[in-house]
This record gives structure tokens, sequence and C-alpha cells, in this order.
């Protein structure tokens, strides 16, 4: 399928304000330079953000601070211009894969229906030692309600058939972009965006404030590491797939990477990993 071909439409389903940043920042800022329409589907209502030392955790402490984060996230979403940010509001910190989230994000995938989705993985990674803070449950939670809502719910109308009684037909999302995963496929140029991505990250005040000067820091470091994989100034690393049977997903797999690229006409510069992946950008440090 050509560019040109395709509906130039992106979703990222995560679990909270600002873990799209962390994890695809400069690469969704690359999309929506290159034209695409991009939405955040933002799962939980952000309001756990607060100091995990907090005694003052009651609803109207919540409700402020999931006002800040909302605010802080739709300001993210101007520096990248992401088109809109769409909050499902389920409580922080107990997101679990429903099938009421289902309904909800194979919802939303029909009404917008784009052909690249980037969310959270799923899976958590014990090589080559299980980093505790990494896998944050909601993560995992949000991941684990993506994939099912993307195959086979949303191109199913079996699946869910009030929501053709909606109008929402069913569709197909094309590629699939992972962030956080236990095994990386492909790197992302954001050599033109890193900045964009650090702006972005920046108007996450509430959480990252007083120590944002380490943090990026911290994140030139990873994202030049990362580039340097694959001979880019900065990168972000994924693990991409197409929503292809089986056999044909093997066709792809095995292919030259730049008749790869040539196929999927992606976004930016993309390339298998060389290595094991040693770092993980899509969690917050």
């Amino acid at each position: 399928m050509s560019e040109q071909e395709q509906n130039k439409v992106a979703m990222v389903i995560v679990a909270h304000p600002d873990d799209a940043e962390f994890g695809a920042g400069g690469t969704i800022a690359a999309w929506a330079r290159e034209g695409w329409d991009v939405y955040y589907v933002i799962c939980t209502d952000g309001a756990g953000g607060g100091p995990d030392n907090a005694e003052d955790v009651g609803p109207a402490a919540r409700r402020a601070i999931s006002e800040t984060r909302k605010r802080e996230q739709r300001a993210a979403c101007e520096v990248l211009g992401v088109k809109d940010a769409i909050f499902l509001d389920y409580p922080d910190g107990q997101l679990q894969p429903t099938i009421e989230l289902r309904r909800g994000l194979v919802r939303l995938l029909r009404r917008y229906r784009p052909t690249r989705v980037i969310c959270q993985s799923p899976d958590r990674s014990w090589s080559p030692t299980f980093i505790i803070p990494r896998f944050h449950p909601d993560h995992l939670a949000a991941g684990q309600a993506a994939l099912a809502a993307i195959y086979p719910a949303s191109q199913n109308g079996w699946d869910f058939p009030e929501l053709l009684e909606e109008g929402l037909l069913p569709h197909k999302v094309g590629e699939v972009y992972f962030t956080g995963a236990p095994v990386m496929n492909y790197a992302v140029d954001i050599s033109e965006t890193f900045d964009l991505k650090i702006a972005a990250l920046r108007a996450h005040a509430s959480q990252l404030g007083d120590r944002f000067a380490e943090l990026e820091k911290m994140f030139r470091t990873r994202s030049a590491e990362l580039g340097a994989k694959y001979g880019m100034a900065y990168a972000e690393e994924f693990h991409r797939s197409e929503n292809q049977p089986p056999g044909a997903a093997a066709a792809t797999s095995t292919s030259s990477p730049e008749a790869t690229q040539e196929s999927l006409a992606p976004p930016r510069p993309l390339a298998p990993t060389r290595g094991a992946t040693t770092m993980d950008e899509g969690t917050r440090p």
C-alpha cells in the first residue's frame, strides 16, 4: 500500500497523560509534520499522579490533579501537532482490560479509522533483568485492551454488534507500533523532531518540572544511543507489526529493509533492529 492510498490518520492509545510523549513524542511530531492527523486516547483520568507520600488523596485532590494533567496533556498535544486528546477517565491506578474498555476503544477506532496505532506493550520483559518500575500495571492493561480492540474486534462486525447500530462500520488498522516491548524491531529517526519531544515533555510540569534538566539529559543520551545503532542522530524504537495474515506477515519480516520501507511507506526512515534492546523510552524513568 502506498502512502497515497493510506488514510493518513494515526491514533495513540496510552494509559496516562505524558505516556505518549515519553515513548513516541518525536515520532508523533514527525507524523504530524507530514500531514497525518494524530489523535490521542488517554485511558485513565490521571488522578493518581500526585506525590507517592501524599496524605490528602481524597476526591477533591484527585480531581485537581486530573484537571492539571489534562491541561498539561493538551498543551503537549499542541506542541506536537496532535489534533485532539480523548480522555476515557478510568480511575488512574486501577485500569483493567475489561470488555467495557475494549468496546470504547473499538468505538473510537471505527469512528476515526486510523491506519496506524501506537500503543503500549501488553507484556513485561524479564531480560536481561526485570525492572519493577518499568512496567506500570495501567500501561500493561492499556496495551492489552488496545491490542484486543485492534484485532479482531475493530475489524469484525460480529464483535459489539451494537456499534453497527451506531453507524460504526468495521475498520482494519494497518500497522501497530508498540512502545516498551520486550523485543524491538524498528527505529524511527527523530533527529528533526527531538526538540519538539522535549518541549512536549516540558509541558507536563506537575510530573517532571522539578527534575526536568536531569531528565532532558537522560533523554538526549538515550535517544542518541538508539540513533547510533541506526546511523541517526536521535531515534525512538518500537516493535512494529503489520495487521496481516500469518503468511503475509512472515513474508514481510523476511524481506530486505529497503523492500519493507518501500512497501509500507513509513513516515520516517525505519530499520530492523540489530542486537538486543537495552533501553525502554516508553516508560517513566
